[in-house]
């Protein structure tokens, strides 16, 4: 199908548009010839039990859309459609001019289509020149090779489709010239492997109805055989078969006819193929295909997609991919193809029934990278509880989260000597990044260890961290000296520490330490690292705090606090006007402490 170029009217193959010839309408498949299929399969199990029956190694959910340019309001009813009944990761066409190469435009589609599990099928296209597409060459391969590869796609494969219908001459600039054509696309599939791999290249779909007209229209074998003949090679390059498989004449046939004009042209294509000396099996992906409500009613279109999906396009193992042209159309000469209503008021018969019909959940690969950054503690003490805090950039394909079996694990190389859990992962986003939070709480082992951090996918692990050496302590303690304010011999009983970390956080606190002589000891000190600097308090009812600094070693630490002066007459931890009052209110009070 030809897109609007820059003029009021867009030409359609005349084939097209000549009115629907003769011919009825079969009510249903022909029950014999599947039912003679199945009692074949089953005569050779029973003959030959341990025969296998070849499957496809991956879900693969067939259903699609033609979106053109996608909004972002389409995208989500495009997935609501192709994804509904048990369906996921269906399909979307996209078409991308050279005059709107914009990566962050694209990237920002693909990663809504990302988030509405689509997989996109990009046909590339020139620019409009009057009335024509401007023809393309060879030396225009690198910039579409460097404004592809920029892009972060959905899924490991990058399904590309090299232009559209070459054998009008309105798609190739205002000339059919399969010569041209063959050694374009040649350097175009070329390219595309070289920088990866995993770009899944096509030919572009073709007019199968076109007629033998050199200067306007071509037919589709004559082209095909011409290309072929000139460049033998050029199958070897491609990956896949995109077809243009309308149900002809006049977009109106019948779901049940065969040929290189209906909804089945794609097994006319093969065929041809093979006896032009292919010898791969191309996976299909009719890119564009629909009825129009010239000749039909829209609930007659609406029949015609649930039997063509059910009973002709889904139990062709050989399809991959159907995407209907199209998902919205809002102006002449498409509009009678298209599915949403005109000025976006609901959608016509069609969408209602395709989105009814049961489908599977499609099973992608999509790459999975990233990085965990962050430094663990190596010396820290048994019995303890501790809080870590990593950052996990993701740089893959895939969304991470916990409902997609996204999880974090220690993984150790011998029992774990704690406790842990790590905080969820919440729809991390390619190119970002978040902190995850660790939480783990040793037990009384003691010694050195080595583990990792990991990140698995249910079971499938997708990166790793730094190995992570570290040794578990006995506990440190704390003597330490807190005198009392005038007073020449400190004695007390209700001193109490508390330890910070280096985000303020209350690590550690213990109360009802007894002084003598302005000497105390902690014995076991718990939840710190060992060579981490921590602030570390003094405190007693009445008098204002006294902190320090420590940095911890093994075994025993020793601390100085400056006098505890006694003018916390409120008891709230720090000097202000309300202690003035409350001293003022109970003088005798601030006479006992100032006793020597």
């Amino acid at each position: 199908m030809r897109l609007g170029v820059a003029r009021s009217r867009v030409q359609v193959s005349p084939s097209r548009l000549r009115p629907a010839l003769g011919g009825s309408l079969p009510d249903k498949p022909n029950i014999y010839l599947e039912m003679k299929k199945l009692l074949t399969i089953i005569s050779l199990l029973f003959l030959f039990p341990n025969i296998a029956i070849a499957a496809p190694s991956k879900q693969n959910n067939k259903y699609g859309i033609s979106l053109l340019q996608p909004t972002q309001e389409e995208i989500k009813q495009a997935a609501d459609l192709v994804n509904s009944q048990g369906g996921d990761y269906g399909y979307v066409t996209l078409v991308i001019q050279e005059n709107d190469r914009d990566r962050g435009r694209w990237q920002a589609i693909f990663d809504e289509l990302r988030k509405r599990h689509l997989i996109p099928i990009v046909r590339i296209a020139t620019s409009p020149e009057g009335e024509n597409w401007r023809r393309p060459t060879k030396e225009d391969a690198q910039g579409w090779v460097s404004f592809l590869d920029s892009l972060n796609w959905v899924i490991k494969q990058r399904y590309v489709v090299l232009f559209n219908e070459p054998n009008h001459a309105a798609e190739w600039g205002g000339e059919v010239d399969p010569k041209s054509y063959g050694e374009t696309v040649e350097e175009f599939a070329k390219k595309l492997h070289e920088k990866n791999k995993d770009y899944f290249v096509m030919l572009a779909g073709f007019d199968a109805s076109a007629p033998h007209d050199p200067s306007t229209y071509e037919d589709e074998e004559i082209f095909l055989r011409a290309v072929l003949r000139l460049k033998p090679e050029i199958l070897s390059n491609i990956d896949g078969w995109a077809s243009h498989s309308y149900p002809n004449p006049a977009f109106s046939g019948s779901p049940w006819d065969t040929g290189r004009k209906s909804i089945r042209g794609y097994e006319w294509e093969l065929a041809l193929l093979k006896e032009l000396g292919n010898t791969k099996d191309f996976p299909v992906f009719i890119t564009e295909t629909g009825w129009i409500d010239a000749r039909l009613s829209r609930q007659t279109i609406a029949d015609y997609y649930k039997q063509a999906y059910e009973q002709v396009w889904g139990t062709d193992e050989r399809v991959h991919a159907v995407t209907p042209f199209v998902f919205s159309y809002q102006s002449q000469p498409f509009t009678g193809f298209s599915w949403k209503r005109q000025n976006g008021e609901g959608f016509y018969p069609q969408y209602g029934q395709v989105l009814g019909i049961a489908k599977v959940a499609g099973v992608v690969e999509q790459k999975e990278s990233g990085a965990i950054i962050g430094s663990l503690p190596e010396k820290f003490v048994s019995s303890s509880e501790y809080h870590a805090t990593l950052k996990l950039r993701n740089t893959g394909q895939a969304i991470w989260d916990k409902e997609n079996g996204h999880k974090l694990l220690v993984i150790s190389d011998r029992e774990a000597p704690f406790e842990y859990f790590f905080s969820d992962i919440n729809n991390l986003e390619p190119n970002k990044e978040t902190d995850v939070s660790l939480y783990f709480k040793t037990n009384k082992t003691e010694g050195r260890r080595m583990g990792k951090i990991v990140l698995r996918k249910n079971s499938e692990t997708i990166l790793e961290s730094k190995p992570w050496r570290f040794e578990i302590l006995p506990h440190p303690k704390i003597d330490f000296e807190a005198s009392l304010f005038p007073k020449l011999i400190s004695n007390s009983k209700d001193m109490e520490i508390q330890i910070y970390d280096e985000k303020e956080g209350l690590v550690y606190k213990k109360s009802g330490i007894r002084i003598e002589g302005g000497r105390g000891t902690v014995d076991e000190v718990r939840n710190i690292v060992i060579g981490k600097r921590y602030r570390i308090v003094a405190l007693k009812p009445y008098y204002l705090p006294r902190q320090t600094h420590i940095t911890f070693k093994k075994g025993s630490n020793r601390v100085v606090f400056k006098p505890l002066l006694p003018l916390d007459f409120n008891n709230d931890g720090r000097l202000g006007w309300d202690d003035w009052e409350a001293m003022l209110k109970n003088p005798r009070a601030l006479l006992a402490r100032l006793s020597l």
